[in-house]
């Protein structure tokens, strides 16, 4: 016979993964991470009700404290605020040895792989992501309804790539041309050329779900047949991108690596630039200036240039690896010099996707722990509009949570070994990960019985 909670939950006969409201938690003695001051609220009480953070402050001052809430005592551990990584591409799965088959598989291959990889981005204490390329609306919708578990979604849809750019897969000697769309085994970018193809590729990622604009603006590392320092779209092609998105209530964010790439996107009203690797100064103070965001992605290119994956990268991109590399730390001191915004981004493919906590080592070595930590928290959620509810331990906010047993201002490489230090995650009030035997996960789909 169902028990009363299986019979009465709205919603759980259509959908029987629904699940209650979260339970209530009562963090004590816990020393609260605030990114925003770059201090530690020692001794300090963290309420959860529903998902949603109720209350942040000393035991003695709750004004009424919520019955039914499960109490853990945290004895001094670290409550971080969860993590943010502002650049992944979910379809690119693990399981192949080389980078073409990571993007170029069947599309049943890489969907039916993608909620592991979700999985373990949470375990890491990714509680957001933004996908640049690839991750459609149906996975989203998966993983907010609770069908499996995996971060907060963010999406562009397809990435808009120009004929021969860098969301363009083909190889020099394949004549197949594609109508304006997305190539068969290309899960990653859409193909449009002018200003009317521009204009209606964004449209067709707005209508299917696309919480921003991703678009190409230069040459890439892992696209065959451009250079690093290709223009991609003419101005006429990014304003009308940019108008479309804005006109959505959205914003464009661009691939760009060199100076005349990301000068070319800003002057033409994009708002984000993925990469940077070579960005000087005056054109990181422009950024500035306007408000831009950028979001390096240093472990990528440390990870295809290591012993480990010497072969996985075809050797006309180990080339254009080994550039970019050189110059991504320089670019993080420049950007941070100018007072640019910046944002954590991993943009690991494949099997590499288990580096993504490695980006806090390689920043670390140019960028203070509090700037980083910032990064990974507070900045995307502004960048995704969602200040008042991402990226920090406040009172109305999301019960997004890292709890660990060193302090991340002090050293914020203690997420490079999260089977050591990150103890537990929590996401909207859930547990889905606990490494403490203090707290219990409580994020498991439940089994209906009929």
């Amino acid at each position: 016979k169902p028990t009363m909670s299986q019979t009465t939950l709205p919603g759980s006969d259509i959908k029987p993964w629904t699940r209650p409201a979260p339970q209530g938690y009562k963090f004590t003695n816990a020393n609260i991470v605030d990114v925003e001051s770059g201090t530690i609220k020692e001794s300090t009480t963290l309420i959860t009700t529903e998902g949603k953070i109720t209350y942040v402050g000393p035991e003695a001052s709750i004004p009424v404290s919520p019955t039914n809430l499960e109490t853990v005592d945290c004895q001094g551990k670290y409550l971080c605020p969860g993590l943010f990584d502002a650049h992944v591409h979910l379809c690119a799965v693990p399981g192949f040895s080389d980078l073409s088959k990571a993007f170029g598989n069947p599309n049943d291959v890489h969907l039916l792989r993608q909620p592991y990889t979700a999985s373990q981005m949470l375990h890491r204490g990714f509680t957001s992501i933004r996908d640049c390329g690839g991750a459609q609306l149906a996975l989203k919708e998966a993983i907010e309804d609770g069908v499996f578990p995996g971060p907060r979604v963010f999406i562009a849809g397809h990435a808009l790539s120009q004929f021969g750019g860098h969301g363009d897969l083909r190889g020099p000697h394949e004549a197949t041309e594609c109508c304006g769309g997305t190539h068969s085994n290309n899960h990653l970018g859409r193909i449009c050329n002018g200003v009317p193809e521009c204009m209606a590729a964004v449209r067709e990622e707005i209508r299917c779900g696309a919480d921003f604009i991703k678009i190409m603006g230069s040459g890439g590392v892992a696209s065959p047949t451009d250079k690093l320092e290709h223009l991609q779209f003419t101005a006429a092609e990014i304003q009308a991108m940019v108008e479309c998105a804005d006109n959505a209530g959205t914003f464009v964010t661009a691939h760009a690596y060199t100076v005349k790439a990301i000068r070319h996107c800003i002057d033409n009203g994009v708002r984000g630039i993925e990469h940077g690797n070579f960005v000087d100064l005056p054109t990181a103070k422009l950024m500035a200036e306007k408000g831009v965001y950028l979001t390096p992605t240093l472990i990528a290119y440390a990870q295809m240039a290591s012993e480990r994956w010497k072969n996985y990268l075809p050797i006309e991109s180990q080339t254009k690896n080994s550039i970019v590399l050189k110059s991504g730390l320089e670019a993080l001191r420049v950007a941070s010099e100018a007072g640019v915004t910046m944002c954590y981004g991993s943009d690991l493919l494949g099997p590499l996707g288990s580096a993504q906590t490695h980006e806090f080592a390689l920043r670390s070595q140019v960028l203070s722990s509090l700037e980083i930590l910032r990064s990974a928290t507070v900045n995307p959620a502004k960048m995704m509009g969602c200040a008042d509810a991402l990226g920090q331990i406040k009172m109305g906010f999301h019960a997004d949570v890292v709890i660990l047993n060193k302090n991340p201002l002090e050293d914020v490489t203690v997420f490079d070994k999260p089977d050591t230090h990150v103890l537990g995650v929590m996401k909207d009030g859930r547990v889905y990960k606990s490494r403490w035997d203090a707290l219990l996960e409580d994020g498991q789909i439940p089994v209906r019985v009929q």
